[in-house]
């Protein structure tokens, strides 16, 4: 079988070729060229960034070095436009919401199992592969994604989008392998390039630069009001509220305030009309906290259930799954949460778990508390 591969420059993809090609699989490279920094004004105008901080063409030459050593082909595919046409672009429509939006799982849905698919059918592959730490099986006759081995490293919440054909196209040799066996592989290989090489952190297109900055680019800094949502006194000024989120306690800039008691200041609501940022110090509880959410653009794998479904949702990456009742109203999911649960954000994606099976996700579009819209 003739397998593209995304090989990115990391230790995972680098694995993954690895063992497909242990496993009998015809492997080619992909590497996906999804970001221009400088067509994108992404350095322009901004001398404190430099080319060092532009990840994308040292990642290209590491997996260059992978792909020659373990003697596949590497291809390098070029979808800039529809990143910019499908996730970029989404991206900067929710943050002119005051919305926190996850591109990284439009990412996925759109470039790395839409439109790099589409490319490896066109070339003649038979399937694709990825270094996502994720499981492919089948559940009454649905495909589905399911917990991997390592749960430490569980990346299903990131393809939470995506649909059953995509699911069955694409092999998934990360799922009973930890990332520690992974790096001790890629050492016995001589894979100095990504042996020890960190994964990306934070949104893809933007990497280890400072997200505030970045955004500047894009939306120039609109300075208004820091005002305390108890009393409504004005404590302060910000930079713009686009640059903030939820439950955010550094950076505000307020220290210390007459008359107050010494607990730290956090982010409570934005009101993006009037360019107001709301804080509160004290219980998060009272101002952060929901108990129920509407969630849309649902991606549900297989029937859906016409009866409320007791399940486990992550509402962010790396947490716990909590216990929910999730019920259909139309082509929306409402959760009921079994307590509730403190900064679920709209914007960002609530994944919904069963059993270890991931059963799609959505975007959290509104949140309640004890019948209270919260989010506004």
């Amino acid at each position: 079988m003739k397998v593209l591969l995304g090989l990115s420059g990391g230790v995972d993809s680098a694995i993954s070729a690895y063992l497909l090609k242990k496993a009998g699989y015809d492997v080619t490279g992909g590497f996906m060229r999804n970001w221009d920094a400088m067509t994108n004004n992404d350095f322009l105008g901004n001398p404190t960034i430099n080319d060092n901080q532009c990840p994308q063409e040292k990642d290209y030459d590491d997996a260059k070095a992978v792909a020659a050593k373990l003697g596949i082909p590497l291809l390098r595919c070029d979808f800039v436009k529809e990143y910019w046409d499908e996730v970029f672009s989404y991206f900067l429509s929710e943050y002119k919401k005051g919305r926190t939006p996850n591109p990284d799982v439009f990412c996925n849905k759109f470039i790395k199992f839409d439109s790099f698919l589409s490319y490896a059918k066109a070339q003649g592959f038979d399937a694709i592969a990825m270094g996502h730490y994720a499981k492919r099986g089948v559940y009454e006759g649905h495909n589905y994604l399911f917990k991997p081995k390592d749960l430490a490293k569980d990346q299903t919440y990131f393809l939470c989008q995506i649909n059953e054909e995509q699911i069955s196209s694409c092999l998934f040799p990360m799922s009973d392998i930890t990332k520690v066996e992974a790096r001790a592989i890629a050492k016995e290989l001589g894979l100095s390039e990504v042996a020890d090489k960190h994964g990306s952190t934070g949104v893809c297109f933007i990497g280890e630069r400072n997200f505030r900055q970045f955004l500047h680019n894009y939306f120039p800094a609109t300075k208004g009001q820091i005002i305390d949502v108890d009393n409504g006194k004005v404590l302060g000024e910000h930079m713009g509220v686009l640059y903030y989120t939820l439950g955010q306690r550094k950076g505000l800039g307020i220290g210390g305030v007459s008359g107050e008691s010494d607990e730290a200041w956090f982010i409570c609501k934005k009101d993006v009309t009037r360019n107001i940022l709301y804080v509160a110090h004290g219980n998060e509880d009272e101002h952060l906290n929901s108990d129920r959410c509407e969630v849309t653009d649902v991606n549900w794998i297989g029937p859906k259930p016409e009866n409320p479904l007791q399940i486990g949702v992550k509402f962010r990456y790396r947490q716990p799954d909590q216990p929910c009742t999730l019920t259909f109203e139309g082509d929306k999911v409402v959760l009921h949460y079994a307590a509730p649960y403190k900064a679920v954000t709209p914007g960002q994606f609530a994944v919904f778990y069963l059993e270890g099976r991931m059963l799609g996700g959505g975007i959290i579009d509104k949140t309640f508390y004890q019948g209270r819209r919260v989010d506004l």
